[in-house]
């Protein structure tokens, strides 16, 4: 009762400063603006990170059901429109703008991405008879000991949860002893693996064989990538820098080598046969994972915390990584002997070994595809609950 008080005259606050100030993003979270169209689904992630993560189960329910997607930013709605997606500002959580944006949307189902508690949006959407879910929950041991101090407030919160997917099982033991009921306990899913575990891999090839890929290099990793590639025969690399505004300083790097080079801004497609590709363009690095068969990950060689290995997993690249994985720590163990330390001689092991180059890829595929797991038990619970509710059966006995 106290929080909603604070609240009311807080939005009351508010409501006096759009008034001497207008705002047409503070109108929108007050739902002062247009309002929300109606949807049997509410979801929502704080921003385009959120969102990206969740898109898989975001389309497949948008397929099935009226839904209005919320973000606290205003690039996640935007992205969120981008798809096709009605979106919008999320109401503050305050009693008035969320009143506003339920009476309007009056949604069956609200979804929460990731790690995010909203107290009296809880309460109301329970008051209304709303289902909660929470998807790719998570909750690292910090957060847990600081809301185990702060149990009058989150136990109630997750006893009104229906469904709940963790994104680990730290987190799902942490909500659990929190006071997650049982039986809202779904599968866990990584829903940022779902998308790329999503990709259909191209055909298995005797050119991708013996095609390169160094994704998303930065300065420092290109000349050791160059020298070990150099020593090789009749391969080719694409060398796609992090930054494409260094290609000029990149192709003089292959001229010292003396190795053929063509240039994708230029309109090249392809490395010629001993010979290097240089990728100076943005949005391609699917067409190139999808042409290479071994990729170097970018970020590794030199301390940068290495990029992504999923996505060249996805494509059943072999993959080579560098000693610094600080943002993949976890993935990259779990990949083990299917991310090979990167030097000339597993390079050239991997190029004189077709099959063993290939296994490596579906190696790195099947962890890819065993962390992300099937969303198809989610989406179908989630889909139980945003249906209406059955009529009660009033045929006379």
């Amino acid at each position: 009762m106290i929080h909603a008080a604070i609240a009311r005259i807080a939005e009351a606050a508010l409501l006096v400063r759009l008034a001497l100030r207008p705002s047409d993003n503070l109108r929108e979270r007050l739902v002062r603006d247009d309002p929300p169209a109606p949807a049997a689904i509410w979801l929502h992630g704080a921003s385009v990170g959120e969102l990206t993560s969740a898109r898989t189960i975001i389309m497949a329910l948008s397929r099935e059901f009226p839904l209005i997607v919320t973000a606290n930013s205003t690039t996640g709605r935007d992205l969120a429109r981008g798809w096709g997606i009605d979106a919008r500002l999320a109401p503050l959580d305050m009693p008035g703008a969320l009143r506003r944006f339920l009476d309007h949307a009056d949604p069956r189902l609200a979804i929460t991405i990731e790690n995010e508690f909203w107290p009296l949006r809880s309460r109301m959407l329970a008051d209304r008879g709303i289902a909660q879910a929470m998807i790719g929950a998570r909750m690292s041991e910090r957060s847990g000991r600081r809301w185990a101090r702060m149990r009058g407030i989150v136990t109630p919160m997750l006893a009104r949860i229906a469904a709940l997917s963790a994104q680990d099982a730290g987190t799902e033991a942490r909500l659990r002893g929190l006071g997650l009921p049982e039986d809202s306990v779904l599968p866990r899913l990584d829903l940022k693996l779902l998308a790329p575990a999503s990709v259909a891999p191209a055909d298995e090839t005797a050119l991708r064989d013996r095609t390169i890929l160094a994704a998303s290099t930065h300065e420092g990793e290109d000349a050791a990538i160059l020298d070990a590639f150099a020593a090789q025969s009749d391969a080719r690399l694409i060398l796609a820098p992090r930054h494409p505004r260094r290609a000029p300083e990149i192709a003089a790097l292959i001229r010292e080598r003396g190795l053929p080079c063509r240039i994708r801004s230029e309109g090249a497609d392809a490395p010629p046969a001993g010979g290097v590709l240089l990728a100076d363009t943005l949005g391609e690095m699917p067409r190139w994972y999808a042409a290479a068969g071994i990729c170097i990950v970018g970020g590794t060689i030199m301390d940068h915390g290495g990029h992504t290995p999923w996505e060249p997993a996805a494509h059943r690249c072999a993959l080579l990584r560098g000693p610094h994985v600080a943002n993949f720590t976890e993935g990259f163990a779990a990949l083990g002997a299917a991310a090979l330390p990167f030097d000339a001689a597993h390079l050239r092991a991997l190029l004189a070994d077709p099959d063993r180059r290939r296994a490596q890829g579906q190696a790195a595929r099947d962890v890819l595809d065993a962390r992300a797991g099937d969303p198809a038990a989610l989406i179908a619970r989630l889909s139980d609950l945003a249906k209406p509710a059955p009529r009660p059966d009033m045929s006379p006995r």
